[in-house]
């Protein structure tokens, strides 16, 4: 029996009904390796959700982590926390799988020790930033709105400057990172950078 004669008989094998098995159990036992492998494949999602995996790296735990608990978005009068994955992971499923993707490039600098020091991290702030910057600007602050919905804003409750801030950007089609850097962590060094070189106004 020559290579191709072989081959051939596999191919075939593979799309013979079993005479082992009934075609209901190949189904029954197909359906429930899908479930296990589905089930899997989520859980392994939500562990990398959670903000004790953000942060189970020193660069994210020395760095933007305890820049982070200093600010309205980890403590405030309401008791409402924004943690990591709420604001860098989207909630859709495609936008999550596209971002999980996108994340493996960290897990490339953190086994090269891009940002392993807090000097190295420094040097790289405004590009890690920047980066940041633009993915909210081309989503149009979609992890911002998650939380804070143009529509639900009560400007009669906000200070007046906010009111005609939020006005103004709205109308002029501008985007929350636009004015909201620096909410949640320190702003890089911008003292030697050209304004109109940054991402998002």
């Amino acid at each position: 029996m020559n290579q191709e004669t072989k081959k051939a008989g596999w191919w075939s094998a593979l799309w013979r009904p079993s005479v082992r098995y009934s075609v209901f159990s190949l189904l029954f036992i197909g359906f429930v390796i899908g479930v296990m492998f589905w089930g899997g494949f989520n859980t392994a999602m939500e562990a990398t959700n959670q903000e004790s995996f953000c942060i189970s790296c020193h660069e994210m735990e020395e760095n933007v982590y305890k820049e982070y608990k200093n600010t309205i978005h980890y403590s405030n009068r309401t008791g409402v926390r924004a943690t990591c994955p709420d604001c860098h992971v989207p909630k859709e499923w495609t936008h999550k799988m596209i971002r999980k993707i996108k994340a493996s490039n960290e897990l490339w600098h953190k086994a090269l020790g891009s940002i392993s020091t807090p000097e190295k991290f420094e040097a790289k702030r405004l590009e890690l930033a920047q980066n940041v910057w633009r993915t909210m600007k081309e989503t149009d602050s979609r992890e911002c709105r998650n939380c804070h919905s143009f529509d639900s804003m009560d400007y009669t409750k906000q200070a007046r400057r906010a009111i005609q801030q939020h006005t103004e950007g709205f109308d002029a089609g501008q985007t929350c990172i636009d004015c909201h850097k620096g909410i949640a962590h320190s702003l890089p060094d911008m003292h030697d950078v050209d304004p109109s070189a940054v991402i998002g106004g």
